[in-house]
């Protein structure tokens, strides 16, 4: 392609500029430039093949010389034109090849702009001096985490208390609860019925004592 660039643009060997080519820059601008003048050159050509198909049309069995001749400028205007088809296809294809090469050649001096900044990053650095760093770094993490969990232990400043004492206690209440859940189980407790008053209730009088009383009584009227 090099060889293809330098005759365009006339930096073969031996040529005006040959010990140094155009930048891909210049040659996509030219070739841009190129595509713009073909394309208005099709433009034209499209019209003088309208205009010349027109006045075939025109003369037509009236003058066949005319209408011939316009025939065969309209072939020459459609031939020129299949070429310069053909030689924007060309450009094109041979454009935006340059673009990619372009592109490819902006990456890798990019790249090689990281390695050559990575390589420099890295020469300040020494293994032995990271791998000193980082047990450092885990030494102290590790006397943090003791320090976070001395930090975080209960402290009572003069409550000693006796062992034995607490676990008493705890059985009594747990026996409580104990008790109390039984109660439950068994049913609601006998509710007490109130006190019978201690006023006598007199008896019954028996029918015999009321008959034998009435008959004194009558006795005692009759004499």
């Amino acid at each position: 392609m090099s060889g293809l660039l330098g005759k365009l643009f006339g930096t073969g060997a031996g040529g005006k500029g040959a010990g140094k080519g155009p930048s891909p820059q210049e040659a996509i601008q030219r070739l841009r430039e190129t595509e713009e003048m073909l394309s208005k050159k099709q433009e034209f050509l499209e019209k003088k093949i309208e205009q010349e198909l027109a006045a075939a049309r025109k003369h037509g069995t009236k003058n066949k010389r005319a209408a011939l001749q316009a025939l065969k400028r309209k072939k020459r205007y459609e031939k020129q034109l299949a070429q310069i088809d053909g030689t924007l296809s060309t450009i094109e294809f041979q454009r935006e090849a340059l673009e990619n090469a372009n592109t490819n050649t902006e990456v890798l001096k990019n790249m090689g702009f990281a390695a050559k900044a990575m390589k420099a990053a890295h020469d300040n650095m020494d293994i032995d001096k990271v791998d000193e760093l980082m047990q450092d770094i885990a030494e102290q993490q590790e006397l943090a985490d003791e320090i976070s969990t001395a930090i975080s232990k209960p402290v009572g400043f003069g409550e000693e208390f006796d062992e034995d004492e607490l676990m008493a206690e705890l059985e009594e209440l747990e026996q409580e609860e104990l008790d109390k859940n039984l109660l439950e189980i068994s049913g609601p407790e006998t509710v007490p019925l109130p006190n019978v008053p201690s006023i006598s209730i007199p008896s019954k009088p028996d029918l015999r004592d009321l008959a034998a009383g009435n008959t004194d009584i009558l006795l005692e009227i009759a004499s």
